[in-house]
């Protein structure tokens, strides 16, 4: 399905996983708007994108918090007003804590990482639905992780549930909004080579970086489920590394097999 002329909104489009769905979406034909926290990162978002190949001025920007729902519903209606619909929202806006773990996490921790996580692509979803059911049409991405697929340690169990809730999330949207003919996808990235890993309580290695997912497989990804034709719905797609640390702890912890 060609994407020309149509609008996507990128919340989480300053960085990461956002910033490349916004390029390749871009590069697709679609009028794209990101949404973020910090208003002057989105400008040299914008920047990159074009550096990558997105055509100056199919991106712009818009500044802000997914967790504040009023906020969340006038964007949507600025984006509306200005450009006429909303085809295709990805929700990627996403954060985690080094202190993540029971040990050592707390109530306003947990609060911050579901509020932004699972509430924010909750506001978003409903501020864009009745439009698209009006129209008959329109895609949600939503970028859930493969710690809400595979249960896991590294994650914490904020980031963990709020990420399970958000596939429970996209699959109520399917089950509800199939007859009217929008289509929702949790899309369940393993790790990914972005700049959340400097919230991780210990940081990988530039070595354990290079094997992992990179933005741009990502953003292929998201670009292939925004193309699949109307009729189609990817209700689930989980990607990974090859060299998968949620299925091993480390290379010494590999089987050796013998030599013949």
């Amino acid at each position: 399905m060609s994407l020309s002329g149509q609008v996507a909104w990128v919340t989480g489009g300053g960085s990461g996983i956002g910033l490349a769905g916004a390029t390749q979406l871009a590069q697709a034909g679609c009028r794209v708007v990101i949404s973020g926290r910090e208003g002057p990162k989105l400008g040299a978002a914008i920047e990159t994108a074009e550096r990558l190949g997105a055509p100056r001025g199919a991106i712009t920007a818009a500044a802000l918090d997914v967790a504040d729902a009023a906020a969340v519903t006038a964007t949507a209606r600025a984006i509306e007003a200005e450009l006429g619909r909303i085809d295709i929202l990805v929700n990627s806006a996403g954060i985690n804590f080094p202190k993540r773990y029971w040990c050592e996490t707390d109530a306003a921790t947990f609060e911050q990482v579901v509020a932004v996580n699972l509430n924010g692509a909750a506001y978003c979803t409903l501020a864009v639905a009745k439009g698209m059911r009006a129209r008959r049409a329109g895609t949600v991405i939503n970028i859930a992780s493969f710690a809400g697929w595979h249960y896991e340690y590294m994650t914490g169990p904020a980031y963990t549930a709020s990420k399970a809730a958000m596939m429970a999330l996209t699959h109520s949207f399917n089950i509800e909004e199939c007859v009217h003919g929008l289509r929702a996808t949790a899309l369940c990235p393993g790790e990914v080579a972005t700049p959340i890993l400097k919230k991780r309580p210990v940081q990988p290695s530039e070595a354990d970086k290079a094997r992992m997912l990179q933005e741009e497989d990502l953003g292929r990804t998201i670009r292939f489920i925004a193309e699949m034709p109307p009729h189609v719905c990817i209700n689930e797609l989980v990607i990974s590394p090859v060299w998968n640390r949620t299925y091993v702890a480390g290379e010494a912890l590999q089987c050796k097999a013998a030599a013949p």
